[in-house]
């Protein structure tokens, strides 16, 4: 369920927390769903306990899951509700805008690329 790219620059718990954040709001993690235990996430994974341990306490203090003393992490129940996940990812792609129009790429190839992009990710499906 939860893949990392060892190759990625992205931090292994940034990585962690993504897909984490990423499953919960599609709801395939469901309200109050309880996540593995630390080390067994890493040994899932194949990462060290402390980056588990580093990507729960940033899921926690994001308000995208809750700890229970000596029960374990569970997903919060409002989860999709939260829209500081959406507002940062949004930030990204506008810094990331921002960068390629600065480096010469023009709005009109740019909105090309991302609907060939979300035409891709869909499957092929387009709105238009």
């Amino acid at each position: 369920m939860i893949k990392l790219d060892l190759q990625s620059r992205v931090p292994l718990y940034e990585q962690l927390e993504e897909q984490i954040i990423r499953l919960s709001l599609l709801g395939v993690l469901d309200e109050h769903q309880q996540l593995p235990s630390v080390r067994a996430l890493a040994r899932e994974v194949g990462v060290n306990p402390n980056t588990v341990a580093k990507a729960y306490q940033e899921l926690e203090r994001q308000g995208i899951i809750y700890t229970v003393t000596g029960k374990g992490s569970f997903v919060c129940p409002d989860v999709l509700s939260l829209e500081h996940p959406r507002k940062a990812a949004l930030q990204e792609v506008f810094a990331a805008v921002d960068k390629a129009i600065s480096r010469g790429i023009s709005a009109q190839q740019l909105m090309e690329e991302i609907r060939r992009h979300l035409n891709t990710e869909q499957g092929g499906c387009s709105d238009d």
